[in-house]
């Protein structure tokens, strides 16, 4: 919205622990007058009451004396009562046998008092208010009015003072705690405030540096955490795309030069039929790895953008391994290679696509053709076991030495000496095959023994009757092995 007040979070806080405040203390000042004024009515209620009481007692030891002795004993009452205190007493009749001073001033006349009980009632005498107790009395056969009153004026003036301290410290109260509440925001957020600052700092260039955590167990330090943990994965992110950048140019070059190369040969000189055709054959040769190196680079890339969708039906996976492996047979020979299988018998129904599974079978078949030399074999397995199809090959290559073994499905990665350019490839025929194995929500394993050969293990949650239509891809698939397969050899 345009025109809006932009305000820091310190600014906001200061504003709601204001708002808190205030509505706080003025609640709590109204409860406090709420409480003295109550206070005070009980207080003068009692004390009326109590004077009453006196009268009433006085009334009951002289009334066998007559009413001159009467008269005599409240008059001596009057005088000793003090703080203002004042009383009158009137005959059923209506006659008067004593009142105070203040009682007889010009007012409008009180209300009777009850048959039985007590009544009060708030009244000025004199200019002062009173709080008047009323009540009748039968003493002797004799029926008697009694009226006691105190004075409230000195617990007006304590409400009156507490009101006006109310007045003058509570907009102060309010105030300095809210400038506390400044000072307090401002401390609690130095330490947002140097994470901005180191964050600020961290670019590509520098996106080793991490933000200092705090010591303190808070919420300050999982942020600061959590913000490492960010940074680790986009500094991670960005050297696998420097990484797969540089591969990827070195590996597009590499063929690119080659096509210029034998183009410009082919060119330089007439040459014969059989020449030409000769070089032609090279070109297309070298333009069909590089082919098939750019389809590998669009897939990866469309997976990174979660654009590679795929269309997940129920497929068996018996003829792909058939297929698969009659292919395989083929170059197998060619590269005097003992090719064996063993499928399962019966179907092997899974959720997935059928060309990405064949994609699959196929990188892992042809990984282990290239690393298996001249006269050693390589072997394909199918099985079935805890609901899950196993896909074995197995073959007696050169082996994975094992600090290679956690980096083999990493784009473009090859492993020194026998995985080096002798062998054709570009390092991407794993990584695709592990991204389709992980969206079917399988997994994809490897054993190997250097110089002795390795096994690659593609495992498939298989269709449950049970659970048929409620797969979902892309779900998260446990990757820890059976306990009960066979190990390696």
């Amino acid at each position: 919205m345009k025109g809006a007040v932009k305000l820091t979070i310190r600014a906001r806080l200061t504003i709601l622990y204001f708002l808190v405040l205030a509505a706080s203390f003025v609640a709590f000042f109204w409860i406090c007058d709420y409480g003295f004024r109550r206070g005070i009515e009980t207080t003068v209620n009692d004390a009326s009451r109590s004077n009453l009481e006196i009268v009433q007692r006085v009334l009951t030891l002289s009334a066998n004396k007559g009413t001159p002795k009467i008269e005599k004993e409240l008059g001596e009452l009057s005088q000793l009562w003090a703080n203002g205190a004042i009383f009158q007493v009137s005959e059923g009749d209506g006659s008067w046998l004593f009142r105070s001073p203040r009682f007889l001033l010009p007012q409008s006349p009180l209300p009777g008092p009850p048959e039985q009980g007590v009544s009060f009632l708030t009244r000025n005498l004199d200019s002062q208010q009173y709080r008047i107790a009323q009540t009748s009395a039968e003493i002797n056969g004799r029926q008697f009015r009694l009226s006691a009153a105190v004075p409230t004026e000195p617990f007006d003036q304590a409400l009156d003072r507490f009101r006006l301290i109310e007045k003058q410290f509570l907009p102060m109260l309010v105030v300095l705690a809210s400038l506390l509440g400044y000072w307090l925001s401002g401390r609690a957020l130095a330490p947002v405030n140097r994470i901005i600052e180191s964050a600020e700092q961290i670019g590509l260039q520098n996106l080793s540096q991490r933000l200092e955590v705090p010591k303190a167990a808070d919420e300050l330090q999982r942020l600061t955490v959590t913000l490492n943990a960010m940074l680790e994965r986009i500094e991670s992110s960005v050297t696998r795309i420097r990484q797969f950048t540089a591969n990827a140019s070195h590996d597009l070059r590499t063929p690119l030069s080659l096509i210029r190369t034998h183009a410009e040969l082919a060119l330089r000189r007439t040459r014969r039929e059989s020449e030409y055709r000769e070089s032609l054959a090279r070109i297309l040769s070298i333009s069909e790895e590089t082919t098939q190196l750019v389809e590998a680079l669009l897939t990866l890339a469309r997976a990174d953008a979660r654009a590679a969708n795929l269309r997940m039906v129920e497929v068996d996976l018996a003829p792909l391994l058939q297929k698969s492996g009659q292919q395989v047979a083929v170059l197998a020979q060619t590269k005097n290679l003992a090719f064996t299988s063993g499928l399962a018998e019966g179907p092997m129904q899974v959720h997935g696509d059928g060309a990405a599974l064949e994609s699959l079978f196929r990188a892992v078949l042809d990984n282990a053709l290239k690393y298996t030399p001249s006269g050693g074999f390589v072997q394909l397995r199918s099985l079935v076991r805890s609901g899950e199809a196993m896909v074995e090959v197995e073959d007696s290559g050169v082996g994975i030495a094992s600090q290679d073994l956690p980096k083999i499905f990493d784009r473009f990665y090859r492993a020194d000496q026998s995985r080096s350019r002798e062998v054709p490839g570009s390092g991407l025929g794993l990584s695709i095959a592990r991204w389709i194995a992980e969206r079917h929500k399988g997994r994809i394993e490897v054993e190997s023994q250097q110089g002795v050969g390795s096994l690659f293990r593609v495992v498939l949650p298989l269709v449950s009757k049970a659970g048929q239509g409620e797969w979902e891809a892309g779900e998260e698939v446990d990757a820890q092995p059976d306990a009960a397969e066979k190990p390696f050899r």
